[in-house]
């Protein structure tokens, strides 16, 4: 057993974590993947960094390198979405987590585009409805923001509750969904940059 663990924790080691980043009204929005998949988007309150920090808590003694055209799918992909397009954002995720939250955050993506559930809603559909708390841990835990909607879920009496990006993200990000269906077949205005 414990050479196993020595196994998987040298495994995580020799991990390189890619890194871009890309600017939308204003604001920064870091994403980073493995070369398994995406496995970070930050919120708009949060700095490079804040991706240093959980690389080194997620990747121990792993390399941390810029590299736009790498990460270029996903750039596109999240620039489209922020364009206020509905891209289907079914990147290839590496994403570490326990059993539980690995669970809640396959329910995220069952959420539909434009749509918001509740914390209750989200224990229900994982199986367990007393654990509400636990689903908002591990909402709460969600390193990719937007691919994994966790900004789709809302409190019981429909108020917008955390969020890793901040409330202004959450809910600039809930606008741009309900908005989207009817900007179908108008021009969106909005730019995104990458830097």
């Amino acid at each position: 057993m414990k050479q196993n663990q020595k196994q998987k924790q040298k495994q995580v080691q020799d991990k390189t974590v890619y890194w871009t980043v890309m600017e939308h009204s204003g604001q920064s929005l870091f994403m980073a993947a493995t070369d398994e998949g995406l496995c970070f988007v930050g919120g708009w309150n949060e700095a490079l960094e804040e991706l240093e920090k959980w690389t080194l808590s997620k990747y121990p003694g792993s390399a941390l390198i810029r590299d736009d055209v790498r990460l270029s799918q996903y750039r596109n992909g999240l620039a489209a979405y922020m364009k206020g397009e509905r891209p289907a954002l079914d990147f290839p995720m590496a994403v570490r987590g326990t059993a539980f939250q690995q669970k809640v955050w396959n329910a995220l993506l069952a959420i539909p585009y434009g749509e918001t559930r509740t914390y209750t809603d989200i224990a229900a559909a994982v199986g367990s409805p007393a654990a509400v708390r636990a689903v908002g841990a591990a909402i709460g835990a969600n390193p990719i923001l937007i691919a994994v909607p966790c900004h789709r879920v809302i409190g019981k009496d429909g108020s917008l509750t955390g969020f890793r990006g901040g409330l202004a993200m959450k809910k600039a990000l809930l606008a741009l969904e309900r908005g989207a269906a009817s900007r179908e077949n108008k021009p969106h205005e909005e730019t995104v940059a990458y830097l």
